[in-house]
């Protein structure tokens, strides 16, 4: 499945009360949020409890939960009428060009 295949098959289960673009990203960017948290909670959970190692149980779940960030994102990008592909080709070059700028650990959007 590619980036495009993705976005369009998760844009079937989209559902939104309002259908005005403001409201749209303002949901899509606040379960983005969530989601990412709940991502963030379980690894601090399996740094306390488990001592950093990810069982296949955790990492199961972990899977779901970084699906959902992928469901938000690319439904963010769909709304803002760009592909899922494209984000993920200008995020390559991005980092391609800081990697041959030596640039990869500084810090800043246009580093």
């Amino acid at each position: 499945m590619d980036f495009n295949e993705y976005q369009q098959t998760a844009n079937k289960t989209a559902t939104y009360s309002k259908n005005d673009q403001e409201y749209k990203l303002m949901y899509l960017s606040l379960g983005l949020a969530g989601e990412t948290g709940e991502v963030i909670e379980k690894i601090k959970k399996i740094i306390r409890n488990d001592g950093a190692v990810v069982s296949e149980e955790k990492k199961h779940l972990l899977m779901h939960e970084l699906g959902d960030v992928l469901w938000y994102l690319s439904q963010m990008a769909k709304e803002l009428d760009v592909s899922f592909d494209e984000v993920a080709a200008a995020n390559l070059q991005k980092l391609a060009d800081r990697a041959a700028r030596g640039a990869i650990k500084s810090e800043g959007d246009t580093r």
